[in-house]
Formats: C-alpha cells, structure tokens, sequence
C-alpha cells in the first residue's frame, strides 16, 4: 500500500522519536531529529533482521506498528500505532521545517499522551495486551542453553557435562536449552546431524535430574540442502527469500498448504512426545514474509496460523518460547520473547550494524523494549555470558540485572572462573512478575 499521511507535529530542538522494530533482532530505541537511527548493513540483512518489503528512505524515521514522537517541550507525547496486533503497519515521519510529518501504509490510530514517553509507551503496551495477552504471567524460572558456549557444534555428551556441573556449582537452572546444531540440516527437524549423539539421551537426562528440556527450531524456515526442499518444493511459499544463512539460501515453510500444515504438526507432537516442553522458535520473521501460498492470505495471518499450528502440536502447557519474531504480529501467541538482537562475547557488532550480534545491540534494544516485559509477555534480553574471555563481562551482567525477564546461563560451567561462578549465581533467579 502507499504511504498517507496521518498526522503533523510541531518539533523543537528537544524533540524526540522511539522507532519500534518490526523483530526482535530489528534495532529499538529513541532519537534526536538530527540523528540517523540504524539500518540494515546490506539487502541480506534487511530481510533476516528488518522488515524486508518496508526499507527506510534516507532522512525518515519509521516504527513497525508504532511510532511516538515527544515533542520536549512539555507537550502530550503523540503516538500513532496500529490498531491491533494482525494489521501492522509502517509508519514514518519526515521533518518539514518546524513541522513532523507522519505518514503510513496502513490504518493507525493517533493518540496524545500526557506525560513522558516512557509513560505514554507504557500505557500503549498495556491497551493493545487487552484482550490479546495473558491477564498475568507466573514467574519462569532460570535456564541453561547451549548455544553461547557451543554454536552449532554442541552434542549430548556437552548437555550432559553441564547438567552434571550445574548440580555440583548450585547452577540454578530449571530448564536446559539445546541449541541450534542438533539438526542434521535447517528444516530437518526430527534428522540429527552426525556426531551430535542421541537427542533421547540427552532429554532423558535432564529429565531424570528433574530439570525441564527444551529445543531450538526455526520452524517456518527450509534450508536449500534440507531433505524437505529437496523432496517437497509444493510445501515451500513461492516466490519469497527468507535470506541467506548457514551458507545457503533459505525459503519459507508454507503452512497453509495442508501437507506442510500436518507436517509441522507432527513435527512439535514428535519432540514434546521426547519429554521436551520449552520452544525457543526462532526465525520467526520468516513465516511473514511475502509471498505466493497455497492459500491466499495476508502474510501476518499465515504466520499466527503458523504460531497456532505449533501449539496444536505441543499442546497448551508447553512453553513457547519467539526470538527473530515479529513483534506485534506474537502477542498472545508465545509466552517468552526474545526483545532485542542475539548478544556476543564482543561488545560491538563485526558489520556495525546493531541488528547483528553484539552486547551494544542487545542493550540498547532489550533496554527500550523492557517496558513490553509481563505486559505482553515475558521478556528474553539474551543469555547470561560470564566467562574469562567475554568481553566486558560485568558491563553485560550488569545489563542483565535491570532487567524483569528470562535469566539463562549460556557458558561451558566448565570455563567459569570464581567471579563468573559467583555471577551467575546471583543473576540466576526467576522473572518478575510485575510489569516493568
């Protein structure tokens, strides 16, 4: 659709505009009229880490689904945003002179805040919970997880290492997390990858130390090497590039097509019959992505359908846990999300670009996104590093303290020395229940 204007803002020098992005990975936060806010470093990561269809122009602003603008100088803080989690707009704002003008490609609604804007986003994110999100949410205890210590290379034998030496240094995690790097190849879900082990094993450990287990998926994503492309192209939505990772190219499970819808099913009904009951879906931008499917709907109703699919296979008490997600289009579908980019043993991104991982990028996301935490649902600011080698480790600990959501280690226990044993420790303790 076109862009229409919406609204106009008298600015001053003082003014101030929060960009909301579109996914968890797409960079948050609150800038001055003469900044440039971050965007994507190349085409690639456009698609994987910012709303593809919707590139920003130069000199705009743009939010996903909302945009406020604090005029500074004590005036209400003007907040245009969309009018529901399943259409959600871009929205942009040029300045003309003394004069904001805000524009978008969908319906908005506008409203005045009084107030400041932390106030104003507050107020928003619990009007647009209402009748979408949990009226509360318990306390989810801490977890450990694979990845930040084991990328793609991680086995049952390193689960089982670590579950044995979370007991022994009073790790208090609940739940352990395998990571991406079981599988034998993205959107091969059930096939492991050859040396990882046995995934019964390592599941029926933690389950028999009393711990929870729960997986990685990136569910609506079908690498090019993957048995389901090669065997099953009509699954695939058409004419759409999820991107290019894991050196391949990456396209998009449709799950409207009801040979892939069943699959998907089965898939979840399979690894919860396993003992696994925590989620982590992550790469979820993909199933709303833009494309030719089976059935012809808008892309954000594909990928609920999607996200509704997945519950249908885990059942309802199952813990669904978004990450890559886009983030108005979850609400009231996962339980725990992700809100800023992946964090990094390295403080600054390699590319520069704030969406990728980096300890700057997931503080300054996870940081302005912290007031969606027990509104919308729990909030996920990223794993717990505190090893000898992380860079600016007590910086990072630091960061994971303010925050009200999910705590998870994510070192080898191994490679902690006394100050990151003490660390995590202290940090290891269930989310608040309160809205931040």
């Amino acid at each position: 659709m076109p862009f229409t204007d919406v609204g106009e803002i008298t600015v001053t020098s003082r003014t101030r505009v929060f960009e909301f992005g579109w996914q968890s990975w797409s960079p948050t936060g609150v800038y001055r009229l003469e900044e440039t806010p971050p965007r994507a470093a190349d085409d690639n990561v456009q698609v994987i880490c910012y709303r593809s269809e919707t590139p920003v122009p130069a000199g705009a602003f743009q939010g996903e689904g909302l945009l406020a603008v604090d005029p500074g100088d004590g005036g209400p803080v003007s907040v245009f945003s969309a009018p529901g989690p399943t259409v959600v707009p871009s929205i942009r704002a040029r300045r003309h002179g003394d004069r904001l003008r805000v524009s978008a490609d969908g319906p908005v609604r506008h409203t005045a805040s009084d107030g400041d804007l932390g106030a104003a986003l507050r107020h928003w994110a619990a009007t647009v919970a209402e009748g979408h999100a949990p009226a509360d949410f318990p306390a989810v205890p801490p977890m450990w997880c694979s990845w930040y210590g084991y990328w793609d290379k991680v086995t049952d034998t390193d689960i089982l290492d670590n579950l044995a030496l979370a007991e022994r240094h009073r790790i208090g995690a609940d739940m352990f997390l395998i990571d991406d790097g079981y599988e034998a190849e993205i959107g091969d879900w059930l096939e492991l990858r050859p040396g990882f082990g046995s995934l019964e094993r390592a599941v029926g450990a933690v389950r028999e130390a009393g711990r929870r287990a729960g997986i990685w998926v990136a569910p609506f994503l079908v690498g090019r090497r993957s048995r389901i492309h090669r065997e099953h192209p009509d699954w695939l939505v058409r004419d759409t590039h999820a991107g290019t990772m894991w050196d391949q190219d990456l396209a998009v499970l449709d799950v409207t097509h009801p040979q892939a819808a069943t699959h998907l099913v089965e898939v979840f009904r399979n690894l919860a019959a396993l003992g696994i009951d925590h989620f982590k879906l992550d790469y979820l931008y993909a199933g709303a992505l833009r494309g030719r499917r089976h059935e012809d709907i808008d892309p954000i109703a594909a990928y609920r359908r999607g996200l509704e699919l997945i519950r249908t296979g885990v059942g309802p008490d199952a813990t669904l846990h978004g990450c890559g997600a886009p983030m108005l289009p979850s609400i009231g579908l996962v339980d725990i999300m992700r809100v800023s980019p992946d964090t990094a043993p390295r403080v600054l991104p390699k590319a520069g670009d704030i969406s990728q991982p980096s300890q700057m990028g997931a503080r300054l996301a996870g940081a302005a996104r912290e007031f969606l935490h027990a509104r919308w649902w729990v909030n996920d600011p990223d794993c717990i590093m505190a090893r000898p080698e992380v860079e600016a480790r007590a910086e990072w600990a630091a960061h994971i303290e303010t925050t009200g959501g999910l705590r998870g280690s994510s070192d080898p226990i191994a490679a902690l020395d006394t100050w990151g044993l003490d660390t995590t420790r202290r940090l290891m303790v269930p989310t608040r229940t309160d809205p931040s």
